[in-house]
């Protein structure tokens, strides 16, 4: 693996996610999964990936300018701050936290998560070294401790990752923000008696 830079990148917040500037961090974030690119707005971030970025120091976002100057000059978009970041992406997406949360593990582990197959707060995940390279591995299905899921819609879930060559993995959110991992497969119970 190469070393990262150190630059800060720049990003604005958009309707359609956090559009990075051109800046060499850009190509460093696409070939490490960073981030889907748009032949019109460039390398564009979803919300964990931007929190993620913002919380180990490697980028900086202004908010949308949604104000003018006297004399219909723009002003200068502010500078939002992380707290800011996780307050609009819950109104967005109420699991926000919990996929930021998932998100960062897996990266601080080395794997390359991306924006999952549509399970609610899940990710293909590409082992480390891989990506770009083989497909993803993994589907990785966050859940709060706490959360109630009936069984039903769990095998369910488990069937159609599976049925994708995937493995699939459960991570639970526990109380105090760490995420413990489960291999989940199917299991067929018998009647005792």
């Amino acid at each position: 693996m190469t070393e990262e830079t150190t630059e800060v990148a720049e990003a604005i917040a958009t309707s359609k996610g956090f559009v990075v500037k051109d800046s060499p961090a850009v190509e460093e974030f696409r070939q490490r999964g960073y981030g889907e690119q748009s032949k019109k707005d460039g390398l564009i971030l979803a919300d964990y990936e931007a929190l993620y970025l913002m919380y180990t120091s490697r980028l900086r976002v202004r908010a949308r300018n949604r104000s003018k100057k006297k004399g219909g000059k723009e002003s200068k978009p502010k500078e939002m701050r992380f707290e800011d970041m996780v307050e609009d992406a819950l109104r967005r997406d109420k699991s926000a936290w919990t996929k930021f949360l998932i998100y960062r593990d897996l990266r601080s582990r080395g794997y390359a998560p991306k924006e999952g197959f549509g399970f609610g707060a899940d990710f293909r995940v590409y082992d480390r070294g891989e990506f770009g390279t083989k497909p993803a591995k993994f589907v990785v299905f966050g859940l709060n401790e706490g959360t109630e899921i009936s069984i039903a819609s769990l095998s369910d879930a488990v069937k159609q990752i599976a049925r994708m060559g995937k493995v699939p993995i459960a991570a639970v959110v526990e109380r105090r923000g760490e995420v413990i991992y489960y291999r989940v497969s199917k299991a067929r119970f018998h009647e005792l008696g």
